[in-house]
């Protein structure tokens, strides 16, 4: 039943056969509990045997004693019987009630002989005889008064021991046992070696035992010194005899039975006594532990096991008392308990030297214990992650990982343990012993038929950590770390058939991670593998498209592109939606767009033509086909093919004409028209945009321009005078040069000149913002009004009544006189000698038209010469302002030169002073030379 408790039922020892035992005698049998037990002993006496046959030597003395009168002689024979029987164990033809007969009818013998007082042989040995008589026939007292004789009268026989033994063993029997204490004490004292004395000392050690608890600890004493007896080394445990295996069997079990109605374990260790060891201790441990099991006392028995553990933990034994805990929790049906000891004794030999010592069945133990083990933790960590407590399940995953990593190399097939580690690691979330464990299991674990699904293990779990990064600081994989664990798996697997779906993935990840070498090499890996899918082709095709056209190779893109197309139209691949169809479409028609983008880039404009042409063709009323027409058409503007440029660009404009890019077309054509020398077409093209225009004025005024540089003025001005009717601000410098120029336009058109003339002015006065064309022009312009204004003073006479022609010939005057104050101001240097004769001949026109006027017809003559010389008075002051104004004309000549207006002034300054101004000048140009030496 336990490793321990089937010890005994090999120790046999054979007895040599060169002596045999006298007599046996029992005094009793044993009985159902300890305490019913009775000592069994045996005498011997040792004496070489006959020649003859036993059975025939036995005959004969049986036949002497029947027939022999002497008392001597029937003693005698009947002595010689019983040694015979004794030393050969024969049967001598006497069964127990014969030979009761036989003993009963020799004590008479006995006493004949002791009544005589003279015997020839041993008085001991008669002594000894008829003690054996009386006990053989029941008479117990007679047989002790005979031994007791024999060890008083004849204290140095060597009969006495075995007296002295059978005293007391009759007391013990008699339940006297502190005298039977005294009696086996005595006895061993005396020295009594051999079987005898260590029969004595068991029997000693019961009859403590008998005398209740307080005499257990000497009794615990001597059954221990007895079992030291029996068992001295550590060889002796494996040749006990036969003979001997009750008495030690019995020892130990008194033992535990003392220890266990005391305390235990403690009690026992305390009797061991721990300065010195025993070789036997561990079974007087394990018989504990069995008298606790089988009185139902699990813990206790368990602790019994665990206390010798504890107690010697470096002992042979301790693995099979470890184990035996494994079977009291078993007995007693608490599978909680069994997985703690089972694991308890998985842990304690992990250890690569601890397991060695281990016995050939231990370890199977140990095998079975580890795998049961993992696979229930396994299985709780499963139901614990259905019932949503994660934290648990990934610890319960931890443990079985950990079973299952060191039952691997146990085992003769390491590889499917070392997958389930990596398997159960995966849950628990320790990614790189994961990892470790789907590894070895893969590439080092020789003959193993799931290799290759180990090793695809190692590649998720990577590449899973790629798509959903861990918090794991010591598991943070990178692409190439899955790339690495990818060639591995094909250089050892090659021709499985999930290789090109992996190069497939790693061709994808790689273009995204901008390794387009990577990529391209993976990619090309899928096309040229024979068990490719047409799925794992579609996506290989689709990668080198992507870096083809990353990389500019347009070409090479549209082919990748196309090869892509053809498996996603085709029936090969059932699993494409319309939407990627149309997405793969749309790559193919951009590849060409960019093929054509590129010819533009490189001045090969033609073809760019054509390709931005074929774009349509890919897909038809896309928005890259609508865009590539329209580029068609810029290309062909670039390429200065006018005509063509304006047929796809109106033809564009109908096709789509609420396109986006359609609100550019209208400056396209203009640019188009204008290029061709058309401004008249470009003009009718802004003016037509310019009704749907957000700011229609902005196209309007250049179609103004365009018909401006045309010489369509009639339309040209038609444009200004609708424009400058909306009363524009001009808000910068430019607005204002612009508005001027619009105004001069329409003077010099003679499109009411002098309402803009006056226009023109007034905004040059009020601006901020001049040019030397606006100045000129308002200069020019306001000459001009001046001039005008100056011939309506002109036409003034003055007239009776003289105050009112004249207040109106003033007013006239002043507005001339404003007008050629306001050139000057913007014209400056430029209109101010024509601008000094004009104020000048005002002035003086209004002396002479002061003198010319005629007298009041009701004057008489004095009077008139009185008013004719008042107006000479009043007119005075205007021929000298007049003359004031020719001088500082005139006076300009040394600092501008000689102008027509300066030479006018002197013309007028001549008539009114002709001595000072009426000569002949020539106007010469000179300047001063210095010379040297003069």
């Amino acid at each position: 039943m336990k490793p321990v408790a089937g010890l005994f039922l090999c120790l046999m020892l054979v007895v040599p056969a060169a002596a045999q035992e006298a007599f046996r005698v029992e005094l009793g049998r044993d009985g159902e509990t300890i305490g019913d037990m009775r000592p069994v002993f045996l005498t011997f006496e040792s004496r070489p045997m006959p020649a003859i046959s036993p059975s025939e030597v036995a005959r004969r003395y049986h036949r002497l004693f029947r027939t022999s009168d002497e008392p001597e002689v029937r003693i005698d024979a009947l002595n010689r019987l019983s040694n015979i029987r004794d030393r050969s164990g024969s049967d001598v033809g006497l069964s127990a009630s014969e030979e009761e007969q036989v003993y009963s009818e020799a004590i008479s013998s006995y006493e004949s002989i002791l009544e005589r007082g003279s015997y020839g042989g041993r008085l001991d040995e008669l002594l000894y005889q008829m003690a054996k008589a009386h006990a053989l026939t029941g008479q117990q007292d007679a047989s002790f008064q005979r031994l007791k004789q024999l060890v008083g009268l004849y204290p140095k026989s060597p009969l006495v021991p075995e007296a002295r033994f059978r005293l007391a063993e009759s007391a013990f029997a008699a339940g006297r046992y502190t005298e039977a204490e005294t009696g086996y004490l005595h006895l061993i004292n005396s020295d009594a070696g051999g079987e005898l004395g260590i029969k004595a000392r068991y029997m000693l050690g019961w009859s403590q035992f008998k005398q209740g608890p307080s005499a257990w600890n000497r009794a615990a004493a001597t059954f221990i010194r007895v079992l030291d007896e029996f068992l001295p080394s550590a060889q002796s445990l494996g040749s006990v005899s036969d003979s001997s295996v009750d008495t030690i069997d019995d020892t130990f079990r008194v033992l535990a039975l003392m220890a266990a109605r005391n305390s235990g374990t403690e009690t026992l260790i305390a009797w061991l006594d721990g300065s010195r060891s025993h070789h036997w201790e561990h079974l007087l441990f394990d018989r504990l532990a069995d008298y606790y099991a089988v009185k139902g006392e699990t813990i206790a028995s368990v602790a019994a096991n665990q206390a010798f553990i504890d107690y010697s933990p470096s002992h042979r034994a301790v693995p099979a008392f470890r184990l035996q805990i494994v079977d009291v929790w078993q007995a007693a049906g608490d599978p909680e308990q069994v997985r703690n000891a089972r694991a308890e004794f998985v842990a304690s030999y992990s250890q690569d030297s601890a397991y060695a010592a281990l016995t050939g069945e231990q370890k199977n133990k140990w095998l079975s214990y580890s795998k049961r083990l993992a696979d229930y933790h396994y299985d709780l960590a499963t139901r614990l992650v259905e019932q949503g407590r994660v934290a648990k399940a990934e610890s319960a995953f931890a443990e079985a990982a950990v079973y299952y990593a060191h039952l691997a190399p146990r085992i003769d097939q390491s590889g499917e343990m070392l997958r389930l580690a990596g398997d159960a690691w995966l849950q628990a979330r320790d990614f790189p012993k994961a990892l470790t464990n789907f590894r070895r299991a893969a590439y080092e674990s020789p003959g193993y038929s799931e290799a290759a699904d180990a090793a695809w293990a190692a590649i998720a779990l990577l590449r899973n950590s790629l798509d959903r990064p861990t918090t794991v600081s010591a598991f943070q994989p990178e692409l190439k770390d899955v790339s690495n664990e990818a060639n591995r798996f094909s250089g050892r697997f090659e021709g499985d058939s999930r290789i090109p779906g992996l190069m497939a993935d790693l061709a994808a990840r790689w273009l995204a991670a901008g390794d387009h070498q990577l990529a391209l090499d993976y990619g090309s890996r899928v096309l040229t593998a024979p068990t490719a899918s047409p799925a794992e082709r579609y996506a290989a095709w689709q990668v080198m498209a992507r870096i083809r056209q990353e990389e500019g190779d347009y070409g090479l893109a549209e082919r990748a592109w196309g090869q892509a197309l053809n498996l996603a139209e085709s029936e090969r691949l059932a699993n494409v939606t319309e939407e990627q169809v149309s997405a793969i479409r749309k790559q193919l028609a951009t590849s060409v767009y960019r093929q054509a983008e590129l010819a533009v880039s490189s001045g090969r404009l033609g073809e760019a033509v054509g390709h931005f042409r074929r774009v349509d063709s890919v897909l038809p009323g896309s928005d890259v086909a609508i865009r590539a027409r329209y580029d068609a058409a810029n290309t062909l503007l670039k390429a200065s093919d006018w005509g063509a440029a304006v047929g796809d660009l109106q033809s564009f404009r109908a096709d789509f004409p609420q396109h986006e890019l359609t609100a550019g077309i209208s400056e396209k054509l203009v640019h188009a028209w204008i290029q061709s020398d058309e401004p008249t077409r470009a003009a009718s093209e802004l003016l037509q945009a310019a009704d749907n225009h957000a700011n229609p004025w902005s196209l309007k005024l250049r179609a103004a321009e365009l018909l401006n540089q045309a010489g369509n003025v009639a339309e040209r001005n038609a444009l200004y005078r609708d424009y400058l009717a909306t009363a524009p601000k001009a808000e910068s410098g430019a607005e204002h040069e612009q508005l001027q120029t619009f105004r001069h336009r329409l003077v010099e058109a003679g499109d009411n000149p002098d309402a803009w003339r006056e226009v023109l002015v007034q905004s040059e006065l009020d601006s901020t913002w001049h040019t030397a064309d606006t100045l000129e022009w308002a200069s020019r312009s306001s000459l001009v009004l001046g001039a005008r204004a100056a011939a309506l003073f002109t036409s003034i006479r003055l007239s009776q009544p003289l105050e009112q022609s004249l207040a109106r010939k003033q007013k006239a005057l002043e507005s001339a006189r404003q007008r050629f104050l306001d050139a000057e101001a913007l014209g400056g240097e430029r209109v101010l000698s024509e601008s000094l004769f004009r104020r000048a001949e005002l002035y003086r026109g209004l002396a002479k038209d002061l003198m010319a006027s005629a007298v009041p017809a009701d004057l008489n003559e004095l009077e008139a010469m009185q008013y004719q010389m008042l107006l000479e008075e009043e007119a005075f002051p205007f021929e000298d302002k007049a003359i004031q104004l020719h001088t500082e004309n005139h006076r300009r000549i040394t600092a501008e030169g000689y102008d027509p207006w300066i030479g006018r002034s002197l013309g007028v300054l001549a008539e009114l002073h002709p001595g000072r101004y009426e000569r002949s000048v020539k106007w010469l140009g000179w300047t001063m030379e210095i010379r040297d030496g003069v």
